[in-house]
Order: C-alpha cells, then structure tokens, then sequence
C-alpha cells in the first residue's frame, strides 16, 4: 500500500539508479544499459595488465655478503645507473655515510640519456633531494622526500628512448665510507612521441648583490633584470618546479621578492608573482619573526626554518607546478627578486626541475665545492 505522494518517488528513484548503474535490468537488457567501452571505468590502473618490465639497478654486494654499498674516494666518479634501449625511471633511493659533514653539497649527481656526453641533470645530492643547505631535514612532497635515517627519494619520472646513465661524484676531500643505492627503473617497448627528457639544474649566489639607488631607495624592477635566476633553457617543455635553500646575510624579511617567469619572450616576463612567501604558497612571513612554523606538503612548503628574519636564519622551501606545469614553445627563464625589487643580499642555493623535447642542455658550470657550502656573508649585505 502506498501512502500519499510515494507513487511519484518510485519511479524518480528508479531513474536515478539506472543513471548510477545499480537498478536491476530486465532480463537480456543489462548488456545494453552498460556501454561496453564503459565497463572498466571503475578499475584503478593498477589492475590492468602492463607492457613494461620492473627491474632495479642497487649497490648491492654481488658477492652475496652484506657490503650492499660502494665507497667514492676524493675525486672518484662513480656510475650507479646505466641502461640501454628504451625505458624510464621511476624512484630513486640513496643514504649516505661520509666522513665529511659537507658531503650533502660535496657529492655531485649527473645524468645522461640517450648516450649524450652532456648531461641534463648536474647538481650536488643534496640539493637535488631538496636539501639547499647541505643538512638533512625529514620532509615529505610529491615528488622529493627525506625520511629517518638520512634517505633520500625521488618520485620525478625521467623517460630515455636509447639509454640511461647517472653518475656520482665525490668532489670533496674526504672518503665517502658507503653510498646505498636503490634505482627503479622499466624497460618498454617503446616511448610516445611527444615524450620529454627530464632536466634539473644548480645554481647559487652566495650572496646575492643588493640593488639599491643613489638616494638608497629601492630601484624599481619591472623587467627582472636583476633578478635571481633559478633556470635558463631554449627549446620546448615544461616547468616542474624548484627547491631554494635561503641563507640570510641580514636580518628582517627576506621573502618579499616577486617571482618572474619569461616564456617564449626575453624581454619580460609572461608571469609575475606577489612575493616568495607566495610564490612557495605560504603567507605572512611563513608566520613571522617568533611565529614562524615549518611546514611541507604535496606542492609545497618550507620544512626548515630556523632563526627567522634574524642574520644567519636559514630557510628551505619548495614548490611543484605537477597541477599545471609552466609550458614553453622556444624559451624559458625562471627568475625571483633577492628581496623587494633585489634590495637584499642574502645567499640563494636552488635546484630546478623541468622537461624538455631535447635529451641535453647547457647547463652552468658548478661553482667548486667549497663555494658550495653555505657561508654567512654579513659585509656584502646593504640593508
């Protein structure tokens, strides 16, 4: 028995389960409610069968004993990767013992596709893992992470169609005593087309030079002239983000420099931002001078925070652009003011990340190692 206004509630359920495929079909109909190219909508991807093959290239003791490392010595280069034909890594996995306490800017990563002898990626270890100041903070992004026990992770997916190969090495003085190892990788069988070569590259200014005017005002900087540069390229890709250690040579906010991105276009930048406490997505000074909390997160963060707005306060942040990659046709710089309009000389140690049709570019020459380490500069700054 139905009771008043039920006869029109049936038949409107009844249409809202079938539009959510759960109403029961008449016998041989059930086929045709369903379109077939449907039917595995619902099924994560990783339940369908794969064409790749799983291997992993690691550091282990091929004699089957426990010595699952290599030692470097001062001035060697060790090969931990190398493969031939068409594949990609997918995870790398690295923890290090080492004499030296500098060894997280001593140790320098290089990676090669495709048998170029340029490489694509050049950066100390550490700071390709996120670590700008050659100390170890556990944090955990997207893509980067540093866990317990000094290991360090990357997620970044790096395609070569003809072959791969990644070397270390140990530019400091002393004995790296073992370095672990533990690559990720797929051999398939071919590659798309339209598939980008995975890039990342150092830079540093220790410190920045101050721009201030004759009356010692700020000079204004609409062009970016001056501006820090964390990548220069030529070709067609794009940005991935970026991992900036800051070292402050003075005190107050550091943070009030505007990021400009140029693409396609030399002469001015095609994005601008608010400010780098912005631009890394917090706010407010990362909380102020005695409020200020580290944080880190999917895209974003500053793990590490120490003395802010104070001279020798160290800062390391992050940002991913894995939510909309900055596209380029031609050209690429990404840049961000020292400070509002360039007014501070505070020293900046940044990797950036990016994709690109070419299996190599020109990166800068790395300054030597021990210009690598940071070090407070409080004579150079002009407050």
């Amino acid at each position: 028995m139905l009771l008043q206004g039920q006869e029109g509630r049936r038949p409107f359920l009844q249409r809202l389960m079938v539009l959510a495929g759960l109403a029961a079909a008449p016998a041989g109909a059930q086929a045709q409610q369903i379109p077939k190219e449907a039917d595995s909508d619902y099924l994560p991807s990783y339940v369908r069968a794969r064409t790749y093959r799983s291997l992993k290239q690691s550091s282990f003791d091929k004699t089957g004993g426990n010595a699952d490392r290599w030692p470097i010595q001062p001035g060697q280069t060790l090969e931990v990767f190398q493969a031939k034909g068409p594949g990609m890594i997918s995870h790398i996995w690295f923890t290090i013992s080492a004499q030296s306490g500098n060894h997280l800017k001593e140790l320098v990563m290089r990676m090669y596709w495709n048998g170029s002898d340029r490489p694509s990626v050049e950066s100390p270890v550490g700071d390709f893992f996120g670590l700008n100041l050659g100390e170890y903070v556990i944090y955990e992004s997207a893509y980067l992470a540093c866990s317990p026990g000094r290991s360090l992770n990357c997620y970044l997916v790096m395609p070569y169609r003809t072959g791969a190969r990644i070397t270390i090495t140990n530019e400091g003085r002393q004995n790296v005593g073992a370095f672990y190892s533990n690559i990720d990788y797929m051999e398939v069988p071919s590659l798309p087309e339209d598939v980008l070569y995975f890039h990342a590259g150092y830079r540093q200014a220790a410190p920045n030079k101050p721009v201030v005017g004759p009356d010692g005002k700020d000079v204004l900087n609409p062009d970016g002239k001056n501006n820090y540069v964390f990548c220069e390229t030529r070709g067609r890709g794009h940005l991935m983000g970026v991992t900036l250690g800051v070292l402050q040579n003075s005190d107050y906010w550091m943070g009030e420099g505007d990021d400009m991105i140029f693409v396609d276009d030399e002469s001015k930048p095609l994005i601008n931002g608010t400010g780098s406490e912005d631009y890394f997505l917090g706010s407010w000074n990362f909380g102020g001078r005695d409020g200020a909390r580290p944080f880190s997160h999917h895209m974003y963060g500053a793990p590490s925070i120490q003395l802010p707005e104070r001279t020798d306060g160290r800062y390391l942040c992050y940002r991913w652009h894995g939510d909309n990659p900055v596209t380029f046709t031609r050209y690429l710089k990404h840049t961000m003011e020292h400070g509002h309009a360039n007014n501070r000389g505070d020293n900046f140690y940044s990797c950036c990340y990016w994709y690109q049709t070419e299996p190599y570019t020109d990166l800068p020459p790395l300054p030597p190692a021990a210009e690598r380490i940071p070090v407070l500069h409080v004579s150079s700054v002009s407050e």
